[in-house]
């Protein structure tokens, strides 16, 4: 099960006044189509959330533990800091929360790499993501996309595609990794999005197979163990798939895993960590190996 551990808390999000309802609509009216304004939007992510509290488009990683589980997290009722395995390769994982990023500053702080929210569902595509992703390749950070996943709102395959077609895809040229998915409790509602663990199970299969036709890579799976748990009933399916990106906030010298999986890729450690070039909380991740296994998982020769 993800635990609770005692973090840092930020205020919620304010409840707009009139004018800031009438800015807002005003805002959405203008914004690109496939995406949500952010005028409105504080820079650095939440460090509390309940559930519907954001709107679509606003999911980032971790966002429905937030909002499921709570602001703090608590390692087998002992109350703990996160932020301790800053040691090993370092990364991060960032979207439109983030605002503008100084990239050169982000790599000189010893950030190897780095995943950026391009998509969620069908529609919603980042704001900053085209400018994240060339960025962070040109500052040497070594970088890839990730998907928030609505399981509720359109098959696997529908959302692989979507994914693929808007920054998830996946090149050969030293600096790219493959693609996530962000399979999580659900932000806006009933945590497993209203599917049973058969219907789970099916959709993740459904979004790898068409993800891997379509890229020729494995799709990396970012998950909590007690959503996992729960939604997929500790599928054991995708170990052998996919590298998994666990979430689990501690100070532990190794994340718990999913049921299922036996090694974990890549571990976010904390939601609330700072990194010099980003302004407010940033998620911290440490990715187990060394720069040069990292390099060959970019590369597809791991």
């Amino acid at each position: 099960m993800k635990s609770r551990s005692s973090r840092s808390r930020r205020p919620r999000l304010g409840r707009l006044t009139l004018g800031g309802v009438l800015a807002a609509t005003l805002a959405l009216l203008i914004a690109p189509t496939g995406t949500a304004a952010a005028a409105d939007e504080p820079v650095g992510e939440p460090s509390t959330l309940e559930v519907g509290e954001l709107r679509p488009g606003q999911a980032f990683m971790g966002a429905g533990e937030l909002a499921h589980e709570g602001g703090a997290i608590a390692e087998d009722s002992q109350i703990i800091t996160p932020l301790a395995p800053t040691d090993g390769v370092q990364g991060i994982d960032v979207s439109r929360w983030q605002g503008s990023i100084n990239w050169t500053s982000v790599r000189n702080a010893g950030i190897q790499f780095a995943w950026m929210k391009a998509t969620e569902g069908t529609t919603y595509r980042d704001p900053n993501f085209n400018t994240n992703y060339p960025n962070a390749y040109y500052a040497g950070v070594i970088r890839g996309a990730y998907h928030f996943a609505l399981p509720n709102s359109s098959s696997g395959a529908t959302q692989a595609n979507f994914f693929a077609s808007n920054g998830g895809a996946w090149s050969a040229d030293n600096l790219t990794l493959p693609g996530v998915l962000d399979i999580e409790s659900n932000p806006y509602g009933s945590q497993c999005y209203g599917l049973s663990t058969s219907q789970m199970r099916s959709w993740i299969q459904d979004f790898y197979n068409t993800y891997k036709s379509r890229t020729g890579r494995d799709i990396v799976i970012y998950t909590s163990p007690s959503w996992w748990n729960t939604c997929t009933g500790s599928w054991s399916g995708m170990a052998s798939q996919s590298p998994l990106w666990v979430a689990h906030w501690t100070t532990a010298n190794s994340p718990t895993l999913p049921g299922g999986f036996s090694v974990h890729t890549v571990w976010q450690y904390t939601s609330t960590g700072s990194v010099s070039g980003i302004s407010g909380n940033v998620d911290r991740n440490q990715f187990n190996g060394s720069r040069d296994r990292l390099l060959a998982l970019a590369n597809n020769t791991a």
